[in-house]
Parts: C-alpha cells; sequence; structure tokens
C-alpha cells in the first residue's frame, strides 16, 4: 500500500534564516510572510534549528515589571535546564541564541501518516524537510497534512478495491462491496474467513484520506477461534512433554 509522499505536499519556497539573524529580522521575517515560525540553516543549508513565535515571546516575557523585586529571581544556576534555556532566549540578539535545537525534522520521502505521527508526538506544528543529504528542501505543515483527506471518494474507493481487496487478499473486485462518502468507507459482504475480514478493515484504515470505516462483513470460518485453541493445546502438549 503506497501512502503520499511528504515531498508531494510540503512548500518548497522556505523562509528562514541564519545563525546570525537579527532578532528583528526574525520578527520582520515572520510577519512579513505571515508565518509562525522558521528553519535556521548553517552555510550548508543543513537545518541547525526552529524558531517560533513562542521563542520570540520568551524575550517579552521577561521584560521586567516597574518596581518589582530583583532580589526574588532565582540565580542562574539554582534555574532548571528549562528556565535556563528561556533565560537565554530572553536576552537573546541574534537567531542562533533564540533558536530551538536540535530541530525536529522529516524527509521528503516520509509519508505523510509518519509525518503527522511526529507532528503529534512532538508537539509541534511545522516540520522543515530534509533531502537525502539532509539538506532543507521544504516545510510542511499541520495544514499541509490535512489535505489528504481532501482525497475525492472515488479515489479512495479505487485504492481499497485495487490495493486491498485484489492485491493484498486477492479477491475479485465484487467480492465485497465498497462504499465511500465523505472519506467514510464501508465495506459489506460475505467473506471465507474472519482474519480475512479483519486484515481487510485493518489495511482500510491506513488508506490516505479514509476518515473511518464501517465493518459489515460477515465470515464462514472463524479461524481465529481455531488457531487460538491450536496454540492453546500446543501449549499444553509441550508442558505435558515436560513432565
Amino acid at each position: 500500500m503506497k501512502h503520499d509522499k511528504v515531498g508531494s505536499v510540503m512548500t518548497t519556497d522556505v523562509v528562514h534564516a541564519t545563525y546570525a539573524t537579527p532578532f528583528k529580522e526574525v520578527a520582520r521575517l515572520l510577519a512579513d510572510h505571515r508565518i509562525s515560525g522558521l528553519p535556521v540553516l548553517d552555510d550548508d543549508d543543513k537545518v541547525i534549528g526552529v524558531i517560533s513565535e513562542t521563542d520570540l515571546m520568551a524575550r517579552q516575557a521577561a521584560t521586567p515589571v516597574p518596581f518589582t523585586d530583583k532580589r526574588r529571581t532565582p540565580p542562574l544556576g539554582q534555574l532548571t535546564r528549562g528556565a535556563r534555556r528561556q533565560a537565554g532566549k530572553a536576552n537573546a540578539r541574534i537567531a542562533g541564541e533564540l533558536m530551538t535545537e536540535p530541530p525536529v525534522t522529516v524527509h521528503a520521502e516520509d509519508t505523510i501518516v509518519e509525518a503527522a505521527r511526529t507532528m503529534a508526538a512532538r508537539h509541534v506544528e511545522r516540520l522543515p524537510v530534509l533531502d537525502v543529504e539532509n539538506r532543507l528542501v521544504g516545510i510542511v505543515t499541520r495544514r499541509d497534512l490535512l489535505t489528504v483527506f481532501l482525497r475525492p471518494d472515488t479515489a479512495i474507493r479505487a485504492e481499497v478495491v485495487d490495493e486491498v481487496l485484489v492485491r493484498a487478499l486477492w479477491l475479485s473486485p465484487h467480492t465485497v462491496e465498497v462504499s465511500v462518502t465523505e472519506g467514510v468507507v464501508t465495506l459489506t459482504g460475505h467473506m471465507e474467513r474472519r482474519t480475512e475480514t479483519e486484515i481487510a478493515v485493518s489495511m482500510t484504515r491506513q488508506i490516505d484520506g479514509v476518515v473511518d470505516v464501517v465493518d459489515k462483513l460477515t465470515y464462514r470460518l472463524d479461524d481465529a477461534r481455531i488457531r487460538a485453541e491450536q496454540a492453546l493445546h500446543g501449549a499444553a502438549d509441550d508442558w505435558l512433554r515436560g513432565l
């Protein structure tokens, strides 16, 4: 089963900064291009960090309030690692001092599903996209990844029939009725084995653009139960032989 690649949805014209880009220029880039973050590159076009609006806000948040007692601020050595990092960003003058590192990235050949999982796991809104030599070739955002759900229902149905029924299960295209409405796939039909129905549903869920799967499949033989009984008997036989 083929998933769409990150390279098919990424933006190739990437606004970026270098290590020495001044703080105000970073702020200007974000404002002028109406973006919420950008990558920081070295001289070899490799990503060394990323900057988000949150990083810039660290400086604003650190602006002292008039008449506050500075003695209440703990010494730098007593701060946690995260607090020290924020303190450093509050005094940053250039992108290299402001950026978050190491950067979270993906490759152009990674699937959209893999990129989405990375975003969710690392709690980021955008990912710099690298080529095989780890150089920047694009950037992908959450909005870009959501375009997978704009696939036409007809395209989703065709992939379910071809990839799941014909290629994976070696079934006739007419064995199972496949209908797709707003990305929701309904599978209806009678199959030989229970495991075949489970494979059909599982593989269909993995197809790009599928919102949900309605399982209306039936089966003649519950081979999952038979395999469980065989495994149980096998374990019992092994135990008896050990007596």
